[in-house]
């Protein structure tokens, strides 16, 4: 009978374990472009963090941040300025995590009830680490591509079945995000509705271009 019962206590302990290793692996994205982030997202802005509250309201709450926003590049219509973004104080949860009064950020997210909410799964990222293509695309490029469609390969053979679609082939090439078009192309729509990758920029002007900050 003991033996029955340490049999079940230790199945017990492996189910909780197991339990436990998928709450705190519990959040899975799929890999985007930072254009479909862009597109796909009802706020996005450069910030930087000031403050936090952790709200108790749920079984791990809701983490609310205060911002300075610096500059607003999407959302004129659903908010005029963003004081607080709120995101699950889990990262299980896909909760994301900002430092305070360190670093101005690029945040997205969806606006609900007049809040903004982030997570993982949204592009959020330290100013200082974007691309220059990536600050030109946020800041206007990305907007005449949200018409395309980033088409995704992971596996080879990749056809465009479209003509709105680029192919993404991060995933080949780099072995994940972000990679070389992720950092440094757009997919903007040319003539006639078709859609091709943008890259915007030479050698020659990279100097010229580097000295406006979007």
């Amino acid at each position: 009978m003991q033996s029955v019962f340490q049999h079940l206590i230790s199945l017990l302990f492996v189910f909780s374990s197991l339990q436990v290793h998928q709450l705190t692996e519990g959040c899975s994205c799929a890999l985007t472009h930072p254009q479909d982030a862009f597109c796909n997202s009802d706020i996005v802005i450069r910030a930087k963090v000031v403050g936090k509250k952790l709200l108790r309201d749920g079984p791990f709450g809701t983490m609310r941040y205060t911002v300075k926003q610096m500059k607003m590049y999407k959302g004129f219509d659903k908010v005029q300025h963003v004081q607080h973004i709120y995101t699950d104080a889990s990262e299980s949860l896909c909760g994301v995590k900002f430092d305070i009064n360190k670093y101005q950020y690029l945040i997205t997210g969806r606006v609900y009830d007049g809040k903004v909410y982030t997570g993982l799964c949204n592009f959020n990222e330290r100013w200082e680490r974007l691309s220059l293509a990536q600050k030109k695309g946020i800041n206007h490029r990305y907007q005449l591509g949200c018409n395309c469609r980033i088409k995704p390969c992971h596996y080879l053979p990749c056809f465009v079945t479209s003509k709105n679609e680029c192919l993404w082939t991060d995933m080949l090439s780099h072995f994940g995000y972000p990679g070389y078009q992720s950092r440094h192309y757009a997919c903007i729509q040319q003539k006639e509705g078709y859609c091709s990758w943008y890259r915007g920029m030479t050698a020659r002007d990279k100097t010229t271009i580097n000295a406006t900050d979007p």
